[in-house]
């Protein structure tokens, strides 16, 4: 089931070592040494630090960002770092460097994704050895199989419209690739803990969901050489029926995913504010759902 309102949310939009790292500022992209730590703007290497914890996010439009960025999002953690996915020169950050992380964090022009509220919310509740960074990739109003890397090109006209062929053209006609190759450039630096997965508007209603999921979910494991028992992939809800989701009888399919994938867990949407579209979440709802993706990895990694 597609749904075309998705169109208007797309059109809107030195001096710390590696425990304490990076500069404040947002725009600034920064080179750190776990030993000798040195800062330039000409650079971006990162020495490996087993500390540096790297989560992989993906999906569609809530995922990709569509609420709105408020002041008290664009309060920065130093520990809480993002990968840029894109060039972007209205945030004056270029692709494959990393930043503080400051919404958006994925395309140039998205809105608050739970990504932010993950990463702050880890960062928050994790020793101050450990820094936690992600990598964004997600598309707008997009089937789960754009992320299938044998058969993303049936999905790509998804929608005909420029919103929606801009964002394709922007990971270079195939997000799946454009993920793979951020976070194995990631992994050079960190290690990845785990997958954050918000999708499923696009595919409501269909029961064969979890089976498409459980084969990215598959890829990714094996492209990235990550065993399964030490990746969990997270699944949040699409927007609760008790908040009047138009999209909630999605739930009851993404919560069969564990019997499909052993390593899932569902993050439940119920009580997440929503925008007035009944598809996405408000601002609230997407800090407190981004809460609580980080809750369960806390439960689940950090015991």
């Amino acid at each position: 089931m597609k749904f075309t309102f998705i169109k208007y949310i797309a059109l809107t939009a030195f001096m710390f070592t590696f425990y304490k790292v990076f500069l404040p500022a947002s725009s600034t992209s920064t080179t750190f040494n776990t030993k000798n730590t040195t800062h330039t703007t000409e650079s971006n290497t990162i020495d490996f630090n087993p500390n540096f914890h790297i989560y992989i996010c993906f999906g569609q439009s809530n995922m990709e960002g569509s609420a709105t960025i408020e002041d008290q999002d664009l309060l920065e953690n130093s520990r809480f770092k993002v990968l840029q996915s894109l060039d972007c020169d209205n945030l004056k950050r270029k692709k494959g460097e990393w930043y503080t992380a400051v919404a958006p964090l994925s395309q140039c022009y998205a809105g608050l994704s739970p990504a932010d509220y993950f990463g702050k919310t880890m960062a928050n509740n994790l020793p101050d050895s450990i820094t936690v960074g992600v990598v964004n990739v997600a598309v707008g109003g997009s089937d789960i199989r754009l992320f299938d890397k044998d058969i993303y090109s049936n999905y790509l006209n998804t929608y005909k419209e420029d919103w929606f062929t801009d964002k394709i053209n922007a990971y270079s006609g195939n997000p799946y690739n454009h993920l793979i190759q951020l976070a194995k450039q990631a992994q050079k630096q960190g290690v990845i803990k785990g997958i954050l997965l918000h999708q499923g508007e696009s595919n409501t209603g269909d029961k064969k969901w979890p089976t498409y999921v459980r084969t990215v979910y598959n890829n990714m494991l094996a492209d990235l050489s990550l065993k399964e028992e030490e990746v969990p992939l997270l699944a949040g809800e699409m927007v609760h029926e008790q908040q009047g989701g138009k999209c909630e009888s999605m739930n009851p399919i993404v919560n069969t995913l564990p019997s499909v994938v052993p390593t899932a867990h569902i993050i439940s949407s119920k009580g997440c504010e929503v925008r007035t579209d009944s598809v996405h979440f408000n601002s609230e709802g997407v800090r407190e759902l981004g809460k609580r993706y980080a809750l369960k990895i806390l439960e689940l990694k950090y015991k």
